[in-house]
């Protein structure tokens, strides 16, 4: 199908045989994945009928590709579609055909045409010790620089860009950094997560494209309509939480009731991410529902702060006297002594911040 630079989604739509009908049903699934009212359903369909393709740009460093190979499993087909049909997704080393001079020359091109207009997408962290990474004979952060220069958006997906992720882990060898630790003259969307949930991914992406403006951010500039509650707060374990009730090891007892995985180190209580919500392969499951403990991916710093498998999250709240009343003497016993910790946990989980914070975020608590 020939697909022109110039047309609009909708446009884009028509000519792979989508009806008027099903062009609605896709800006109304859009507007629910965006997290808008319904009653906005009529600005995404305008905003699909008039905004030609963005063009973007999809760059890696220190990365295992992980946050790509998750993006092309995204469930959500009028979504996936928006980012590998109808945006012009015009580099990225890994799906792209080209190589070599013709791959960067197209990187060249857009970057000069589309000055102002392009979204820079990173994955993987930014290298910045003296020798440590050489593409074409250029620094990673001189071909950072470079790209973010002319970009109407930076979107950092996974850890590693925002925050610097597993390469940034002590003693940080290659003096790693996320993307918003050296650009600091752009607007940046953090999307972490090792790797984020695929939706999540093209759902930020879709939100700039259709919207022509950045979703709503928390102080991590994390987007709010995804990362606006911890785990914890809609965890499939959170009532045996409230009731004092603990897996002690995987595999007890109570580990095979559904208990709290507390205990066996999940981070959830301290974590903000849309896990329980969308989940992970289309809605099926996702690592606490499997039996997991959630590790604290999408915050800063999860590789250092605490050991996977050790207790060490913030607790939100001390059981209730109902709850306590109906829990076995252990549960309850538990919950105290891990209540009494609560303190020292949270400060740690409040200082596990990036170096530079945007001002215009400050005091935001979500």
């Amino acid at each position: 199908m020939f697909r022109n630079k110039d047309d609009t989604v909708s446009e884009v739509l028509k000519k792979r045989g989508i009806s008027r009908r099903d062009f609605f049903k896709i800006a109304t699934i859009t507007t629910a994945m965006l997290g808008l009212e319904y009653t906005q359903v009529g600005h995404v369909v305008a905003q699909m009928e008039t905004k030609t393709r963005v063009p973007v740009i999809w760059l890696h460093f220190q990365d295992c590709t992980g946050c790509s190979e998750a993006i092309t499993r995204s469930y959500n087909p009028s979504l996936i579609n928006l980012l590998l049909n109808d945006i012009s997704l015009d580099y990225h080393e890994t799906l792209m055909a080209a190589a070599g001079h013709q791959a960067e020359a197209a990187k060249q091109s857009i970057m000069e045409t589309y000055a102002g207009n392009y979204v820079l997408v990173v994955e993987g962290s930014v290298p910045t010790g003296f020798g440590m990474t050489s593409i074409g004979g250029r620094a990673a952060e001189d071909i950072l620089r470079e790209a973010a220069d002319g970009a109407m958006a930076i979107v950092s997906v996974g850890n590693c860009a925002a925050f610097g992720g597993i390469p940034a882990a002590e003693p940080n060898p290659t003096n790693a950094h996320g993307v918003w630790d050296l650009i600091t003259d752009k607007p940046i969307i953090n999307v972490p997560g090792c790797p984020p949930i695929p939706e999540v991914m093209t759902g930020t992406i879709a939100h700039i494209l259709l919207l022509g403006a950045l979703p709503e951010l928390d102080r991590l500039n994390r987007p709010k309509m995804f990362y606006a509650q911890t785990v914890h707060d809609r965890c499939i374990r959170r009532g045996f939480y409230d009731a004092g009730l603990f897996a002690d090891s995987f595999g007890d007892d109570g580990y095979k009731a559904g208990y709290c995985l507390y205990k066996l180190g999940c981070k959830g209580p301290t974590t903000y991410n849309a896990c329980p919500s969308i989940k992970w392969n289309g809605g099926t499951s996702w690592p606490v529902e499997a039996g997991h403990p959630c590790l604290g991916c999408s915050e800063p710093k999860f590789w250092d702060n605490a050991g996977f498998y050790q207790g060490q999250s913030a607790v939100i709240n001390a059981p209730s006297l109902a709850a306590a009343a109906g829990a076995a003497a252990v549960g309850v016993a538990a919950g105290a002594a891990i209540a009494a910790a609560n303190a020292a946990n949270k400060r740690r989980a409040e200082d596990a911040t990036p170096s530079q914070v945007p001002s215009s975020t400050e005091g935001d608590e979500s």
